[in-house]
C-alpha cells in the first residue's frame, strides 16, 4: 500500500457521505462511477473503467437497499 492509499480511502468514504443530498438514481450512479474510478485507478492499479462499472452500479441501486 502505498502513503496515499488511506488517504483516498478516507476521501471516497467522506464522498459516500454526502450521497445523502442526492435524490435521483442517475446522480448516484454518477457519483458512484466517480468514486468507483477513482477507486480502480489507485487500489487496482489503473482499472478506472471496471471500477466505473461497478460503483456506477452501486451507486445506482444504493436507494434500493
Amino acid at each position: 500500500m502505498s502513503k496515499f492509499t488511506p488517504i483516498a480511502i478516507f476521501a471516497f468514504i467522506t464522498t459516500l457521505a454526502a450521497c445523502d443530498e442526492i435524490d435521483s438514481d442517475l446522480e448516484r450512479a454518477a457519483v458512484g462511477a466517480a468514486i468507483g474510478c477513482a477507486a480502480g485507478q489507485v487500489l487496482v492499479n489503473g482499472r478506472c473503467v471496471e471500477g466505473a462499472i461497478v460503483g456506477g452500479a452501486a451507486g445506482a441501486l444504493s436507494d434500493d437497499f
